[in-house]
């Protein structure tokens, strides 16, 4: 008869531990449609980025130590297209390139909230002194400038949250990418910023 009640007992808590699994897994269930739901309907578009313009203050190559040192002014522009979402940049972090080398130190921009269609313009200095450069890439930099222009890319590495109402997400990491283009009236035959000037404004790709 103990024997019976024994079983009856633990009969009661599978049944007990099964009731209450269901009732989590079909909370769960829940909480993922309605966030679902949530996403189609606020589905967040990516900032647009544009770069405004760059002022190239130095390009000084030596080739007898494989070294170039840079310095260039950048105006970046974002905008938040999104009606009901807000965007907090918690980190930026601003550099340049050439042929995807790296040529300039990264340069941290304040974070900042961006409100709906609010617009946001940075113009951070970039610099890059005596950075090791391939002879590969300092010959077809001397090409570039020999030709009378030259394609730098801003480059943006960050994090952001997003914002709806009173729920902020958590963090998202942002890429961002900018070419700059840059022409002289008549090629020089050696780098230097003197006669480089910024063509135009130039959209950015942006990676969320």
């Amino acid at each position: 008869m103990s024997k019976d009640c024994g079983n009856h007992g633990g009969d009661d808590l599978r049944r007990s531990c099964r009731g209450l699994f269901a009732i989590l897994l079909g909370l769960a269930l829940i909480v993922g449609i309605i966030a679902l739901i949530v996403y189609l309907v606020l589905r967040p578009t990516h900032p647009r980025f544009f770069l405004q313009d760059a002022s190239l203050r130095q390009l000084d190559l030596s080739n007898s130590s494989g070294v170039l040192s840079t310095s260039i002014q950048v105006t970046i522009a974002s905008r938040n297209p999104n009606d009901r979402v807000g965007v907090y940049y918690d980190r930026l972090d601003v550099y340049t390139s050439y042929k995807y080398q790296q040529i300039t130190v990264a340069a941290s921009l304040p974070p900042v909230y961006q409100g709906h269609g609010d617009v946001d313009v940075w113009s951070p200095v970039l610099s890059g002194p005596s950075v090791p450069f391939a002879p590969y890439l300092a010959h077809a930099l001397s090409q570039d400038c020999q030709a009378g222009y030259l394609i730098l890319q801003v480059k943006i590495d960050g994090r952001v949250r997003w914002k709806v109402g009173s729920w902020i997400s958590g963090h998202y990491h942002l890429f961002v990418t900018c070419p700059a283009f840059l022409v002289t009236n008549g090629g020089n035959g050696a780098p230097g910023a003197g006669g480089f000037r910024f063509q135009t404004t130039t959209y950015c790709h942006v990676e969320v």
